[in-house]
């Protein structure tokens, strides 16, 4: 039997409309990680006033968040990233978060 390739897989809705946009929720804060740490840094240090003094750490974080979202190239490199995991779970029954993990030296 021949394995699939990306092209021809078929995405399910929840797939393209939930997994896929949680996939590109954890690259895009990766790729804005400077801005996700300076509104942390911000809130930690501004306690129950962040909502006025960190507005303008929050807006730009915002925006690098958004430039991401509404990009359909990052939506397609995300979904094809999506099917690879996919395809690669298929074959080897595996999730990709526990092929990741580190085996433990003793039992």
């Amino acid at each position: 039997m021949e394995a699939a390739n990306a092209e021809e897989v078929h995405l399910r809705h929840v797939e393209k409309d939930v997994l896929i946009p949680k996939l590109m929720r954890e690259k895009a804060k990766e790729l804005c990680a400077e801005k996700v740490e300076a509104f942390s840094h911000c809130c930690k240090d501004a306690g129950f006033l962040m909502a006025f003094k960190c507005r303008e750490e929050n807006a730009a974080l915002k925006e690098c968040l958004t430039i991401h979202y509404k990009d359909p190239g990052f939506y397609e490199q995300c979904k094809q990233e999506y099917i690879q995991e996919k395809l690669e779970f298929e074959r080897t029954g595996v999730a990709s978060k526990n092929r990741k993990q580190k085996l433990p030296t003793s039992m």
